[in-house]
This record gives structure tokens, C-alpha cells and sequence, in this order.
């Protein structure tokens, strides 16, 4: 019903057959319908994660769970390679799509898709062969690294469909068309779940047939997407290449910064993981079930902040400079009002959530564990709002490098404070440094968006 309700939404208050909506209509309107649908896909896109780890958990044991939370560190850094790259290309496509140069926009998208194709196939090799070491570099209890090395195989064996995906993706939402990526996600989130059930719990397949699942979920919803995205090329009527050196270096400027901040992020994470990794298979189950937890909120405002990115690039390139800073506060009201939800349906029950995961084999200091890293982050997911919402105008005026500098300033605080305070004063450190975090990347990103403002008379 709701899905419906967007579809009508959205059809009623087109600015045009070209989704030009982010040009034209309200900038409060224009961001909720096109967050929405990135917010219900993202959440399906976590059930992928979740659908694992409670599946896995509740049918194959507590250190199967805490194999697929610690194969986690390693996949992010591969998945937010793809993000970074689909982030940085879509900006040049949303600036060009914004200004009606079809040509370029046709050649950036296919010169894009070519280029990240063949990076995501050396990167999932690379992820094959080296999964067993790094799992033992990042501290990974001897109780599961066989169970993780073997998910994380069958993950990197299937990562250019997980790569081309989130590239597909990014294109679709730079045109203004959040929705199709939505129709996806439900559709491999549910083949997904359905699998999963079917592997792990019929076939017995236990990790492997989790991290199978995934994969030929994923391969199905990749394979659609890619025709679906080629007959939407078609209606913007121009000859263009399909790939262009000229192109690619532009594209890498924005990606590459871009990329850099994401697979820094996540080594960063990879590190916080191997703190975790120390106090043990109890602690680590309770991490890795309220790190699910905070992944899955954390999608409504990771797709309010990539809104505001298409938002600012098409007004950016349509020259209607007027809108970003309306965009912009319409998109932390929405963060507000989406922080004060979460705070009341995630901090109360935190103990209850903690249960879909770890069952009734969960010990105590899991469940100890998963409860105050939740409530932590409930508390204070305001601030996390913020950061995307500003991060957001940041990407779409193609300002890569700043919003590289604040995102890993918030890394530093919080990698160094977990591994230099956690292994002396307890877990809680790991996730005590969060919040403080996200206000150091939003004092710099919103230094640099005032500047924007001023010098191109935004107020």
C-alpha cells in the first residue's frame, strides 16, 4: 500500500515525463517523494543482512552468528568501494541530467557501468583469495574463522552482482527515479529471505547456504535491473559514446575522494571490529546483532542524505542555487522527526530487539552488549541525520574533498578512542565515541556549505 501510495504521489505531481520533480516542486515535497522509496529499499536491502544473521543465529548456533558479524568488517569495505564509486558517478550524471545535456549524461552512465564492471571483478578475487587472512589479522576467535572464511567466499564470488547493482542503483536515484531500485529490493529481499529459510533451515547448508542465498538473490535483481535501466536510457533521445576517457576522469574525480572516504570508513570499522574481536564470541554475537540494529535505522537517514545529493546537483546544474539551502533544512526536519520515532521504537524495547537475534542461547554479556550499544545509538541519531543532510549538499555540489576530510575526521575519533580506551575500560568505548563523531564531521561539512551559500547567493 504504501509503495502504491508513492507510485500515485509521484505520477500527480511529476514536473515532467523526465523526472525534473527535484527542480520544481517543493523542496520538502520534492525530497520526500523521492527519500521514500530509497528509505523502504534500503530497509529491504538490510533485510539481506538481518534475514542472515537472525536466521543463521536462531537456527545454526551463537558462533554462526558471530562468523557472519565478523565476515561483515570485511564485506563493508568491498560494498562502500561500490558505493563510493556509485556516489561519485551519479553526481556528474544528476549535474548533467539537471542541465538537459543528454549526450553526456548517456555517455557518463555507460563509460561508468564499463569501467566499474572490471573493477568489481578484481576486487571480488581479491576478496576470495585473501578472506582467510584477514580474518586472522583482525584477531577472529578460532571458534568461527572457518564459518566466516566460507561466507565470505561465496559473498566475493558474487560481488560484481552486489557492485553493479549499487552502481545501477546510484544512476537510477541521479535521474530522480528512486522508485525502480525500490521494486528490486523488495523483490531480491524477499527471494532473499525465502532462500535463506530454505538453505539453512530445510538443506541444513548452515553459513554457506546463508551467504548463497545472497548471492543468487542478488545476481537475479542485478541482471533485471541492468535491462529495466537500459530501456529508461532510452527515453532521453541522443547518440553518445559509450566510453570515454574524457568521461572516466571527470567521473574519478568525483569517485575517487569519494571511494577513499567509504573503504576508509570501513577498514576503520575493520579495526573497531578487531577491538571487539578481543573480548570474545559472547561479546562479539551481542556487537554484531545491535550493529545490525544500528545498520538497519541508519538507512533513513543514509537515503534522506542521498536525496539531498540528486536534489542539490540537478538545481546545481539547472542553475536554480535558490533551492539547496531550502532542500537542505527541509532534510533536517525530516531527521528530527525521523530521530524522535526511532528513539521511541528502538531505546524501550532494546532488550526484546536484542532476542530476534540472539534467542534463547544469547548469554548475558551478549545481551548486555547488544542493549547498551543500541540505546547509545538511539539516543543520539540525530546527529547522524545531520551529518548525512549536510554530507548530502556537499556531494551534490561535488564538493568531494571536504566531505572526505570531515567523514574520515569522524572516523579518527571514533577508530582511536575504541582502540586506545576500549582494551583498558571496557567495550563500551567502542560506541561511546560515535556521537561526538558525527558533530565533528558536521562542524566541517557545515563550514564549507555556508561558504557555498555565501559565495553563490543561495539565501
Amino acid at each position: 500500500m504504501v509503495v502504491l501510495y508513492i507510485e500515485v504521489i509521484f505520477i500527480q505531481s511529476a514536473a515532467s515525463s523526465k523526472n525534473e520533480y527535484l527542480i520544481y516542486e517543493n523542496p520538502m515535497k520534492a525530497l520526500l517523494l523521492f527519500a521514500l522509496p530509497m528509505i523502504f529499499g534500503n530497509l529491504f536491502q538490510q533485510i539481506y543482512n538481518i534475514a542472515d544473521s537472525v536466521i543463521v543465529g536462531r537456527f545454526v548456533g551463537q558462533n554462526a552468528l558471530a562468523a557472519v558479524g565478523a565476515s561483515s568488517a570485511l564485506t563493508n569495505v568491498f560494498i562502500c568501494v561500490a558505493v563510493g564509486a556509485g556516489t561519485g558517478a551519479s553526481v556528474l550524471v544528476s549535474q548533467w541530467f539537471g542541465s538537459r545535456n543528454y549526450k553526456r549524461m548517456k555517455c557518463a552512465v555507460s563509460t561508468s557501468l564499463l569501467f566499474f564492471l572490471v573493477l568489481s571483478i578484481l576486487l571480488g578475487i581479491v576478496g576470495f583469495i585473501s578472506s582467510r587472512p584477514i580474518m586472522r589479522i583482525l584477531h577472529t576467535p578460532e571458534e568461527v574463522i572457518d564459518m566466516a572464511t566460507v561466507y565470505l567466499r561465496v559473498y566475493f564470488a558474487g560481488f560484481p552482482f552486489l557492485f553493479m547493482y549499487n552502481i545501477l542503483a546510484s544512476m537510477f536515484n541521479a535521474i530522480g527515479n528512486s522508485r525502480t531500485p525500490l521494486y528490486f529490493l523488495i523483490f531480491s529481499s524477499a527471494l532473499n529471505v525465502g532462500l535463506d529459510l530454505y538453505m539453512v533451515i530445510s538443506l541444513g547448508m548452515g553459513v554457506f547456504g546463508a551467504a548463497l542465498a545472497t548471492l543468487i538473490a542478488q545476481g537475479i535483481s542485478t541482471a533485471l535491473s541492468f535491462f529495466v535501466f537500459l530501456r529508461t536510457m532510452r527515453q532521453y533521445p541522443s547518440a553518445s559514446q559509450i566510453f570515454s576517457w574524457p568521461v572516466l576522469r571527470r567521473i574519478l574525480d568525483f569517485a575517487v575522494p569519494s571511494i577513499i572516504q567509504q573503504s576508509t570508513v570501513s577498514i576503520g570499522m575493520m579495526l573497531v571490529q578487531s577491538v571487539v574481536n578481543i573480548f570474545g564470541p559472547d561479546a562479539l554475537a551481542g556487537f554484531s546483532a545491535a550493529a545490525r540494529i544500528e545498520n538497519l535505522i541508519a538507512v533513513i537517514w543514509v537515503s534522506i542524505g542521498n536525496a539531498v545529493s540528486p536534489f542539490t546537483a540537478q538545481n546545481y546544474g539547472a542553475r536554480r542555487n535558490d533551492r539547496i539551502p531550502q532542500g537542505y533544512h527541509a532534510a533536517l526536519l525530516l531527521d528530527l522527526i525521523f530521530a524522535a520515532t526511532v528513539f521511541l521504537l528502538a531505546v524501550p524495547p532494546a532488550h526484546r530487539i536484542a532476542a530476534l537475534f540472539l534467542g534463547d542461547s544469547g548469554t548475558a554479556e551478549a545481551y548486555a552488549v547488544a542493549v547498551s550499544y543500541m540505546r547509545w545509538i538511539g539516543i543520539f541519531c540525530f546527529f547522524l541525520g545531520a551529518k548525512m543532510a549536510t554530507d548530502g549538499v556537499l556531494k551534490g555540489i561535488g564538493s568531494m574533498k571536504i566531505f572526505m576530510i570531515a567523514n574520515l575526521c569522524n572516523l579518527a575519533i571514533r577508530v582511536s578512542v575504541a582502540m586506545l580506551l576500549a582494551p583498558r575500560l571496557g567495550i563500551s568505548f567502542v560506541w561511546y565515541p560515535v556521537p561526538v563523531g558525527w558533530v565533528t564531521n558536521i562542524l566541517i561539512s557545515h563550514a564549507a556549505y555556508r561558504k557555498f551559500v555565501r559565495g553563490n547567493g543561495c539565501c
